[in-house]
């Protein structure tokens, strides 16, 4: 494996530092991410100052007008982007746009990507994935999926409901998983439009995070139809499709929070740098400076981690071991290092003045979504009872 970064690269990576640095980092503030989620203006205004870098979804191929960057190359970058809590909106890299486009590029119709994918991928519209509903129908468990798509003449009606869909409010179009009753129950992906009839945003979820566009909502489709032509791929794959999506769209979340846990370590090293306490520097203090040291192990930890699944998967692996473990890995070594980031910070760390309380709130959520911790190791345990003895 080989980890070195190009020279291409790393002018890459400087071009995304000064870009968040100068561009993003001084907007943190503005009112408008806050609405009670980014407005769709305050969005375009940063998409438009990344347009005008040469840094608006990098991650999707030239000929949509991104920089078609691998997975390793989307590590570097990526984790720059994440150095603000505004950045992978401004890059047009957040969730779940990010994954959408990844998946359409893989699996849609050539009139699909000329009708979605190459406006997503300008910035002019945001979609949603709806997989995940309500009790009692598929959370981390996605054979409970209840919604249904049913064949009628010409075309499909698809009813039921989601929860806890990013996105949705705004989207111009989602993306839903639904039981296809001519396919023996197997899941069907389709590519419909927000505003088709019967389709309704039921209300938007107030949750602890706050930095998602579009913010969390709860969707009911009412016999919404859906056109032969919408269905993504081919029938009766839509779980097969999830994997395709999920496996690279977890690496990218590690990718993002990586970032912003630097952002928060850093913000705690120059405290306990300057801070005095007990005649010493707050650093100068074993408990503190052991706090300082556990993070640059978890931070390395994560790094290599992503690299290593960056790597599988730009070799063509499917990853999908790798990517529970960097999820398990990287959720729970950047919520450490929040915590003492903040922890160091003291009285300072639960005040807005420095932002790592909001990444504290914004990071909490990675241990859920996309499998919850103790979903991944459910499953990674059963892959090890299966292995044979490697004596």
């Amino acid at each position: 494996m080989d980890f070195s970064i190009s020279p291409d690269l790393e002018d890459l990576r400087q071009r995304t530092v000064h870009f968040i640095r100068d561009k993003i980092i001084p907007l943190e503030r503005d009112p408008r991410q806050f609405q009670p989620h980014a407005s769709e203006e305050f969005r375009l205004s940063l998409n438009r100052l990344a347009r005008t870098e040469g840094l608006l979804a990098p991650h999707v191929g030239t000929e949509w007008g991104g920089l078609g960057l691998d997975h390793r190359a989307k590590a570097i970058v990526f984790e720059a982007a994440g150095y603000s809590v505004l950045g992978p909106l401004a890059m047009h890299i957040s969730a779940p746009d990010e994954g959408n486009m990844h998946l359409l590029e893989q699996i849609a119709t050539p009139a699909q990507k000329q009708r979605w994918l190459a406006r997503m991928a300008s910035g002019e519209i945001r979609t949603c994935f709806a997989m995940t509903e309500p009790h009692p129908g598929a959370g981390s468990d996605p054979s409970m999926l209840q919604t249904s798509a049913r064949r009628v003449g010409d075309h499909y009606e698809i009813s039921g409901r989601k929860w806890l869909i990013t996105g949705a409010d705004g989207a111009k179009a989602c993306i839903v998983m639904a039981r296809d009753e001519e396919q023996g129950g197997n899941a069907s992906m389709f590519l419909i439009p927000m505003d088709s009839a019967g389709l309704k945003i039921e209300r938007i979820i107030d949750t602890l995070d706050e930095g998602f566009a579009g913010g969390h909502a709860v969707l009911t489709f009412d016999s919404v139809r859906a056109e032969v032509s919408d269905l993504l791929g081919e029938a009766g794959q839509g779980f097969r499709y999830a994997q395709i999506r999920l496996a690279p769209a977890r690496l990218t979340h590690c990718m993002r929070w990586l970032g912003a846990a630097q952002r928060a370590h850093d913000i705690a090293v120059d405290y306990a740098r300057t801070r005095q306490a007990f005649g010493k520097r707050l650093g100068e203090h074993e408990g503190i400076g052991f706090f300082l040291a556990d993070n640059l192990m978890d931070l390395h930890q994560a790094r290599l981690v992503i690299a290593h699944t960056a790597w599988v998967l730009d070799q063509g692996g499917k990853a999908r071991e790798e990517s529970s473990m960097a999820k398990v890995i990287c959720s729970e070594a950047i919520w450490r290092v929040v915590d003492r980031s903040l922890q160091t910070l003291g009285g300072l760390g639960i005040t807005s003045d420095v932002v790592v309380s909001r990444i504290m709130r914004e990071a909490r959520a990675f241990r859920i979504y996309d499998g919850p911790s103790e979903v991944h190791r459910w499953s990674l345990a059963r892959t090890a009872l299966k292995q044979e003895p490697r004596g």
